[in-house]
C-alpha cells in the first residue's frame, strides 16, 4: 500500500517539476506576446505597411540612442526630432561606428515613451529586428521605417500625446552569427516628414 502511495507521490512531484520547467520556458515568449499586444512598457508593434490615409494632427517623434558600456561603438540618430502625421510612413536613420580593432556584432533593444504610445507605434522595418555586425572602424547607416497608428486619437489614455520618444540601446552579442547583417534599407524615405528644431 505504501509503495503504491510513494509511486503516486513521486509521479505527482515529477509532473509538478515538468510543469514548472515548461512554464519557465514559456514565460519569456508569453511576456513578449503580452507586451506586444498591449504596448506594455513602451513595447512597439510590427506592421507590414502603414494604413491608407493619414491624420491631420502633428506628432513630434524624438530619437534617443545609447550604447552599453562594454560595446565600443558610437551610435546616434541622424535626426533628433521629426514632425509626422499619424498614419504617415516615415524613415529615420541612425549611424553606428565600431571604434575597436575587431569585428563586433551587436543587437539593439528599444522602447517608446510615454508607455501608452507603444500600442500605436508600428515599425515596418528596423535594424533592431536583426543583429548588426560592424568591421573595425566601419560606420553604417541603420534605418527604421515606422508610422504612428491614427487609432491613437480614439484612445482616451493616448489621444493627448503629442510627443513620442523612440529609444534604442545597443548591446554586444556573443560570436558572429551567420545571419548578422548591417542595416535594412527600406524604400525611399518619406519626403513629407519635416525635421523640427530641438
Amino acid at each position: 500500500m505504501s509503495a503504491g502511495r510513494n509511486a503516486r507521490t513521486g509521479a505527482a512531484l515529477a509532473l509538478v517539476v515538468a510543469a514548472m520547467a515548461g512554464l519557465s520556458f514559456a514565460s519569456v515568449p508569453l511576456y513578449q506576446l503580452f507586451c506586444r499586444s498591449t504596448g506594455f512598457g513602451g513595447t512597439t508593434q510590427r506592421a507590414e505597411a502603414a494604413p491608407p490615409g493619414a491624420d491631420s494632427r502633428w506628432i513630434r517623434v524624438r530619437f534617443n540612442a545609447d550604447v552599453a558600456p562594454e560595446l565600443p561603438w558610437n551610435f546616434a540618430p541622424e535626426q533628433t526630432v521629426l514632425r509626422i502625421h499619424p498614419g504617415e510612413q516615415t524613415l529615420a536613420v541612425f549611424r553606428a561606428t565600431n571604434r575597436s580593432t575587431r569585428a563586433i556584432t551587436g543587437r539593439a533593444t528599444y522602447n517608446v515613451t510615454p508607455d501608452a504610445a507603444g500600442l500605436y507605434f508600428d515599425k515596418i522595418q528596423c535594424f533592431c529586428f536583426t543583429e548588426q555586425t560592424l568591421q573595425p572602424g566601419e560606420t553604417a547607416e541603420l534605418p527604421v521605417s515606422f508610422f504612428v497608428d491614427p487609432a491613437m486619437s480614439a484612445d482616451r489614455d493616448a489621444r493627448d500625446i503629442d510627443t513620442i520618444t523612440l529609444s534604442y540601446t545597443f548591446f554586444p552579442t556573443k560570436g558572429r552569427p551567420a545571419a548578422a547583417r548591417v542595416g535594412l534599407l527600406p524604400n525611399a524615405e518619406n519626403p513629407s516628414a519635416k525635421e523640427s528644431p530641438r
